[in-house]
């Protein structure tokens, strides 16, 4: 099937989903007003809270959301065809995660930036509260190894992409300085936005060179050594000011993650490329050799953030809105970003699809399982040769992806010579996507473990205080090291996909507790049926994944200990997130039938802040 029409139904989707359903839910259910003054500006403290131009805040939010999921998800979905990822893309992105990323991150500039473990406390109640931080800490622990070790798996023995994307550090710096310490008491944005594309583009012609050079085995690392470097790289993302390092290096990441989008666009749009995939393969039943389950329920959670994510969630919660500057900038950071995402990974179940399935299957299953599935690799020795890297058996979705991604490019009148290039840049894309969504995810799981922490001891709860930011991020970055340190993609990916897609269903029942809480229960709709959807779903594959994954790893020599944690911790977001989630609707019926919501009374008009019910909302339509 010619992708053309399937593009432009999606793009035209998009634009109609943006226009009115977030306006229903920006001017209708939440009542965005810019005379709210934004938590970046009452807390102001030049480290977490930091007032932000609309872009820049976009840049960050979008480059810490779009990690593996949209990128590795549909690409190994592609096994069911092209049609199951592509309808739960766009109808899950538009009445489900768009929906999360926008109301939570509203959520949490109501409740002074604070993480979506507080809001449940603040809406449903402290027991309730205290379940979901925990919950969300051991989910975001799974989330962090669940996206490094694709990372571990495309960076590996790979001079060009270690160099390429090592420099993005330094330049981050320099532009972090630029931008918001210059001298002049504003936000500098042009010079370094300059900068910064060109020191970017630079670094990826430098790799090159780098790996054809003397110094290449310098920058070999093998899976454990990355592993390392990712844990020091996390480490400090997390514990840095956030305009020195995570804010700027988001930022830039953004110009490549939404040029490279923008031109794969273009590049479907002439050179639309035919899907070689079925509609649906034979796959869907299950047996299949990326994903041995079913269509349902593991589609919904190998998708894991290109239609929903509950680690947007703790973004909307954690990092973004401390950096807010208008509140009716969080319509267009929380909807608008999540519809990028989402494109994204239309993008890449394109890409995937417009393979030949010989090659797709090549590259995602171990040598041996292909050689039993009786196909017959079409142009991968080419591309193989091209690269100048063996490309069979590089599971985990990285690698077709960036070869999907290259082959689109490669038909573009005089780019089939520069095939190495366009691979290397795809992995560059790849690895950026995800490393923006490491460091963020580090520093909100250190939000979170410093509240918890602040539970036992009052001072461990301070954001700006060292010790307890080096402690916080020293035991973050401890727990998912050790997860991928033992794990693989295999084991990994259904745990922080089911982990992660609970995690949503507790955002979005936690918002329509808000809505209801607020008198606003007539738009409970709106958050309520995609967060049971979610839970039904994911609860399910979650079970699956435990009797067919999970527990037959506790009986197998050298993987017992990992199989038992694996187990456990499956189980645990199983039953947490059911509780939560039923504790949240609970509260719903008790707040309809009169009984006072936990928060009632708290929002008192305090210095400086005007009431969270304005008396002329802001209208966009």
């Amino acid at each position: 099937m010619n992708t053309l029409p399937l593009l432009l139904i999606v793009l035209g989707i998009f634009v109609v989903a943006y226009r009115y359903y977030s306006a229903l839910l920006a001017t209708r259910a939440f009542m965005l007003d810019d005379r709210n003054i934004t938590p970046a500006h009452r807390f102001k403290d030049g480290h977490n809270y930091v007032p932000s131009p609309k872009w820049v805040a976009f840049g960050h939010h979008f480059a810490a959301i779009a990690g593996a999921g949209p990128l590795v998800g549909p690409t190994l979905a592609a096994q069911f065809g092209y049609a199951p990822g592509l309808i739960w893309l766009v109808a899950g992105a538009v009445l489900a995660g768009c929906v999360q990323d926008l109301t939570v991150l509203i959520g949490s500039l109501r409740h002074d930036g604070k993480s979506l473990p507080y809001i449940v406390q603040r809406e449903v109640g402290p027991f309730t509260g205290l379940m979901a931080m925990i919950a969300v800490l051991l989910i975001l622990i799974v989330a962090m190894a669940g996206l490094a070790i694709i990372v571990v798996n495309a960076l590996s023995q790979s001079a060009w992409g270690i160099f390429t994307i090592g420099m993005t550090i330094p330049i981050a710096i320099v532009m972090g300085v630029w931008m918001f310490r210059n001298g002049s008491g504003k936000v500098a944005v042009r010079g370094p936005s300059i900068f910064g594309v060109i020191a970017l583009l630079a670094a990826l012609i430098g790799g090159h060179w780098i790996a054809n050079s003397g110094f290449a085995h310098l920058l070999q690392f093998d899976g454990h050594q990355i592993v390392l470097l990712l844990c020091a790289y996390g480490f400090l993302a997390s514990v840095l000011p956030v305009w020195l390092l995570l804010e700027p290096r988001d930022y830039l990441s953004t110009y490549l993650k939404l040029a490279t989008l923008g031109a794969l666009v273009a590049g479907v749009l002439i050179v639309h490329p035919s899907l070689q995939f079925p509609a649906f393969t034979s796959y869907v039943h299950g047996g299949g050799p990326v994903i041995p389950g079913k269509l349902f329920p593991f589609l919904f959670v190998t998708i894991a953030c290109g239609a929903i994510s509950g680690f947007h969630a703790l973004v909307a919660s954690g990092t973004t809105p401390k950096l807010i500057d208008k509140e009716t900038d969080a319509r267009f950071i929380g909807y608008g970003a999540m519809l990028a995402e989402s494109l994204v990974g239309v993008i890449a179940l394109i890409a995937a699809c417009s393979m030949a399935p010989g090659d797709y299957f090549a590259i995602n299953v171990p040598p041996a399982v292909f050689a039993h599935l009786g196909m017959h690799t079409v142009n991968l020795p080419e591309f193989s040769r091209e690269v100048g890297e063996q490309l069979a058996g590089r599971t985990g979705g990285a690698v077709s992806l960036a070869i999907g991604v290259a082959q689109i490019f490669r038909n573009l009148p005089g780019m089939k010579a520069l095939t190495g290039y366009w691979y290397h840049y795809a992995i560059m894309f790849e690895a950026l996507f995800i490393l923006t969504t490491i460091d963020a995810g580090t520093r909100v799981a250190r939000y979170v473990m410093q509240e918890l922490m602040g539970k036992i001891y009052q001072p461990l709860g301070r954001s700006n205080w060292l010790p307890s930011n080096l402690a916080a991020t020293a035991i973050v970055v401890f727990c998912w090291g050790y997860l991928i340190w033992g794990g693989t993609i295999a084991t990994i990916w259904p745990l922080f996909g089911t982990a992660n897609q609970l995690l949503a269903s507790i955002a979005l029942a936690t918002m329509t507790t808000w809505l209801v809480n607020h008198g606003k229960a007539v738009y409970g709709w709106l958050t309520l049926v995609p967060a049971l959807f979610v839970l039904v779903t994911t609860v399910a594959a979650g079970v699956l994944s435990i009797q067919n994954v999970f527990w037959p790893m506790t009986h197998k020599l050298g993987s017992e200990v990992q199989g038992w944690i694996e187990t456990a911790l499956m189980a645990i977001f199983i039953v947490g997130a059911i509780v939560i989630v039923g504790s949240a609707l609970l509260r719903c019926l008790k707040t309809l039938r009169g009984v006072a919501p936990p928060s009632a009374g708290s929002e008192v008009t305090a210095p400086g802040k005007v009431a969270m019910e304005p008396a002329a909302p802001y209208r966009c339509c």
